[in-house]
Formats: structure tokens, C-alpha cells, sequence
């Protein structure tokens, strides 16, 4: 690692941010802001009509969340002067040649940039098979197609998933994947195969159907988790992601690229990697040095729940109980089926001998049901995963990290050895994933 620090790498650069929007694209602007005020330019894409639209995106859902109050804090009136100058949002969309960009916006961009951080992507499990190829596949081939065009860059990093191995099991190693190899044993996968597939159904579609808006979503979310299985994977999402990697390894050779990481990891691994034309994959886990047993999981919701007690609709205490906990997806399927289902279909006989009185709450109850079931069954590959992440990049990362004389150790922590699971659950995780339900709770009843 070159002497200067991790920060330093970053004055007076100027960096293209796709995905800035989600979750980890607003940590990284912040973080970047914060710790490197005199970056120089950092140009976030965003999905927009047009500069005005997406600035005001940018404002909105990214500079405007509380993330952000440290910086308008130490900034005070000066706030948004700052933000005015350090940030550009750009609109545009990775699904498209050089984003969807005039000409002579490529022109000056490429001129400008010196880093890419792609960490656009759709993570929806059930996403349309077109819209996840072009988001997750597609986009990455344009954006390594752009950074070829750049004068000076020195570092495309892109974001990806562990889980693109799917469900494997045994060690997993920091490695790229080999285009057109499947994980399904002796399948081969074509990309562009795939693309055309896509475009040959929504056509027939078209004929048959003209425009069936409804039809088409349908059948493309089917034909993505379809075409996922057929490969190996258990879904769209890691499987459109996995091609992503497959289409960074084939165009990407001549750039300097890094994968897979999360703020600080993705930083140090910046000032690491600087300037190098090597692939590095990181695999940002803690599963070898600080694991999250299960047990550990239910215990820390039982006690969230001791110190909050939930409470019915009429305001009294409901008794905490501890989760039950399954080894297998089937276990899981039987008790719902023995508990909930069959109440469900006894429920159905009563109704029909009843003249109907419960068909509302019967509908009500048994989507609920189905939706639940669906959600564990997307959900179950990485519930029950066996495998575990090789972490040994990140390892001689971090310890290049803690060995500097710059202080990044303590600005730029990833060791996963730091981390207390029963305090981070407990206080941080649980709370804030219960707020997010109510607050889509809340939005459903308000649409």
C-alpha cells in the first residue's frame, strides 16, 4: 500500500457514483464527504427525466436523510453551498450505451474521471428477467465499455453479492467467475443468449397480446426465477449479478477493478489497488473471524422483546415467547402447514356450510399465508446456507490497513473481529428493521 493514507487518496478526485440512491451508494458519499472534504467533484447517475429532476432526487434521497446531519452540522449555513459544490447529480441509467448520456456529456465526463464505483443494481429476488439483465448484466458491459473511453482513470470498483455462488457449500473462495460457466454441472450459460430470449418473448407477447402490460410483467418475472433455476441459482437477482461478474471479467482486463465490498473495505481496497490493471475480489465477511451463530439470533430477539414488550391492538403486553427455530426449509413447511393451513381449509368446509360468512377473513388470511410462504422460500437458500466465505484479501487488507501510520485503522475499521453481534442486534438491527416494516405499513395504508 502506498504511503499518504486512505483519505488522501481521495483529494482532489473526481468520481462517478451509479447506485448512489440506495444504501450503500449514500453511506459512500457521505463517508467520502467526511472524511475527504477537498475530493473534487463526485458525480452521482441517478434514474431522471432530466438535471433538474435528478438533483432533486439527489436532494431528496440521498443529501436529505439523516445520515447526512454530522456534515450539516460541522457545515451550518454553509451546508448546502458545500454540497452544491462537491456533488453533481447526473441524469441517467446504466441500462443504456454510455447511459443514456449526450455525447458530448461522455466527452467531458470521461475526461474528468479518475474513479468508478458501480453499485447500481436491482436486488429484487422476483425482478423481471429484462429488467435484471439489463440492470445487473447489461449495465455492467456499458459501464466497462464508458471507463474504457476515460483518460484518466485509475480505479473502477464495482459492488457485487457473495451469494452469486448460490448455494454451494464448503469453502468459497475470493475468485472471478469464468464466463458462460453455469453453476448446474456441464450447463453453459450465454449471455447474450439470454438477451435474446428476453427480447423474443416480449415480442411474441406483443403480437398476441398487444399491450398487456400486466401479462408481461408476469411472465417475465416467471421466465427470470425459471431461467435461474434452470442454471443453478435460486433466483433473478444472483443470477443477473453473477453474469455481471462474468461480463467484468471478460471486458473489464484492462482496468484496474476490485469487487465486492462495503464503505470502508471499499475505500481502503480504492487506495490499495490504486492504479493496478489486477482483478482483486474481496469477499467483505465476518464468517471466519467474528461468525453470527443462529442461537445467537434468537437470543437477541427474545431480549429485544423482554425490554419492549409488543402490544395487541386493545394496548395490553403480549407474552414474550422465544422464536421457534427450524434446521430445514421442509420443517418450516410442515409446522405452517400443520398450524396455519389446515386451520385455513377447515375454516374454507365451515364457510361453504355457513353460507359464506367467513369468505372475506378466508381470502384475507390465506394471502397472507401464501405470501409468507413465497417470502421463506426466496428467502431459504441463504436461511439455510451451508457455505462460508473465504476472507483472505480482506485479511492482508486489513492488516496493510492497520499498519499504516495515517490513522485508517481507526477511520477506515473493517475487522470483523470488532464487532459484538448481541449489542449490534439488540440496539441497532432489530429496532431499525422493525421501524422499516411499520413505515411500509404505513405507506400501504396511506396509498
Amino acid at each position: 500500500m502506498e504511503t499518504g493514507g486512505i483519505a488522501e487518496r481521495f483529494r482532489d478526485k473526481t468520481i462517478l457514483i451509479t447506485g448512489a440512491t440506495g444504501f450503500l451508494g449514500k453511506l459512500l458519499v457521505e463517508k467520502i464527504l467526511r472524511v475527504q472534504p477537498e475530493v473534487r467533484k463526485l458525480y452521482l447517475l441517478v434514474r431522471a427525466p432530466d438535471a433538474i429532476a435528478a438533483e432533486e432526487r439527489v436532494l431528496t434521497e440521498v443529501v436529505g436523510k439523516g445520515l447526512f446531519d454530522v456534515l450539516r452540522e460541522q457545515y451550518g449555513a454553509g451546508f448546502n453551498s458545500f454540497i452544491k459544490e462537491k456533488i453533481y447529480a447526473l441524469p441517467g441509467d446504466v441500462m443504456h450505451e454510455n447511459f443514456g448520456l449526450e455525447s458530448y456529456e461522455v466527452l467531458q465526463l470521461s475526461k474528468k474521471v479518475d474513479i468508478i464505483v458501480n453499485g447500481a443494481a436491482t436486488t429484487n429476488f422476483m425482478e423481471r428477467y429484462d429488467v435484471a439483465l439489463a440492470t445487473n448484466a447489461a449495465g455492467v458491459m456499458y459501464l466497462c465499455q464508458f471507463a474504457k473511453q476515460c483518460d484518466n482513470l485509475k480505479m473502477v470498483l464495482h459492488v457485487s453479492t457473495a451469494y452469486v455462488a448460490g448455494e454451494q457449500a464448503g469453502q468459497l473462495l475470493e475468485k472471478p467467475f469464468q464466463i458462460g460457466r453455469a453453476l448446474r454441472l456441464d450447463y453453459q450459460l450465454d449471455i447474450e443468449a439470454e438477451l435474446q430470449l428476453v427480447d423474443s418473448i416480449k415480442s411474441e407477447l406483443r403480437i398476441k397480446c398487444s399491450s398487456d402490460d400486466k401479462l408481461e410483467k408476469t411472465t417475465m418475472r416467471k421466465l427470470g426465477l425459471k431461467r435461474a433455476t434452470h442454471f443453478g441459482w435460486p433466483n433473478t437477482y444472483v443470477l443477473t449479478k453473477a453474469m455481471g461478474e462474468m461480463l467484468l471479467q471478460q471486458l473489464g482486463q484492462d482496468l484496474p477493478i476490485p469487487g465486492d465490498m462495503v464503505i470502508n473495505a471499499m475505500m481502503a481496497a480504492i487506495n490499495s489497488q490504486w492504479n493496478k490493471r489486477a482483478q482483486v475480489i474481496y469477499h467483505v465477511t465476518s464468517a471466519h473471524q467474528n461468525p453470527l451463530p443462529s442461537s445467537l439470533i434468537e437470543e437477541s430477539m427474545f431480549r429485544y422483546f423482554d425490554i419492549n414488550p409488543r402490544t395487541s391492538k386493545d394496548g395490553k403486553a403480549i407474552k414474550n415467547k422465544r422464536p421457534l427455530a427450524f434446521k430445514r426449509l421442509a420443517n418450516f413447511q410442515a409446522y405452517m402447514i400443520l398450524r396455519y393451513k389446515l386451520p385455513l381449509e377447515m375454516m374454507r368446509a365451515a364457510n361453504v356450510l355457513l353460507g359464506g360468512i367467513y369468505t372475506k377473513n378466508y381470502y384475507e388470511f390465506n394471502r397472507d399465508y401464501n405470501i409468507l410462504m413465497t417470502v421463506a422460500k426466496l428467502f431459504a437458500p441463504y436461511v439455510f446456507f451451508k457455505g462460508w466465505f473465504d476472507d483472505t484479501n480482506l485479511r492482508k487488507l486489513w492488516k496493510a490497513t492497520a499498519m499504516d501510520q495515517n490513522d485508517d485503522a481507526s477511520i477506515f475499521n473493517f475487522d470483523p473481529k470488532c464487532i459484538n453481534w448481541s449489542s449490534y442486534l439488540v440496539n441497532t438491527h432489530i429496532p431499525a428493521a422493525i421501524k422499516y416494516a411499520n413505515d411500509q405499513k404505513a405507506k400501504a395504508r396511506s396509498a
